[in-house]
């Protein structure tokens, strides 16, 4: 696995980043295929956060996107639960990508993910903006409109900050 290492305001020792690197490195045992992983470091400047080391992670392979994010008080510490994170992620898609097990009635602890609802509706062409407001009229935390300004597929959400997303369908 590819894995580069970046960092912001945080020192970036050269113990450090080789330290990083094999962590992340020996996650591609829980998954095969895992090609490529972003590392990034950097310090909260708020003074009113205690725990200011974040560590965000991004693998990519199998066309497939996980992405992680830590917080702790040290660096390494921070990068610790990040591939703690990663683990139980990359174990939940390997699950899921494998093959269905037979169940065998006694273990009730294995469980089927399955789609309990389903939604057929029509998407009227509209700006971004609208899309927002309709969301935000529902109630609801993500909104899929056809996108009146560039006419595909398009989701409106809404971020851990408050802030709104748009995740628009590439050509």
């Amino acid at each position: 696995m590819d894995v580069s290492v970046s960092a912001r305001h945080v020192d970036l020792a050269p113990e450090l980043r080789s330290a990083i690197i094999e962590k992340i490195g020996r996650l591609d045992r829980f998954l095969d295929g895992m090609q490529r992983a972003e590392v990034h470091l950097f310090e909260e400047r708020n003074p009113r956060i205690a725990e200011k080391d974040v560590c965000e992670v991004t693998l990519d392979g199998r066309g497939h996107h996980v992405r992680v994010k830590a917080v702790a008080s040290e660096p390494m510490a921070a990068v610790d639960l990040a591939v703690g994170k990663l683990e139980e992620k990359l174990h939940r898609l390997k699950t899921k990508l494998s093959p269905p097990k037979r169940r065998s009635g006694r273990n009730g602890d294995e469980r089927e993910v399955r789609i309990v609802k389903e939604k057929r509706f029509v998407m009227k062409p509209m700006a971004p903006d609208d899309a927002v407001l309709q969301m935000e009229l529902l109630g609801h935390d993500f909104y899929v409109f056809n996108n009146r300004d560039t006419g595909r597929t398009g989701v409106v959400y809404r971020r851990r900050s408050g802030d709104i997303g748009l995740i628009d369908e590439a050509e």
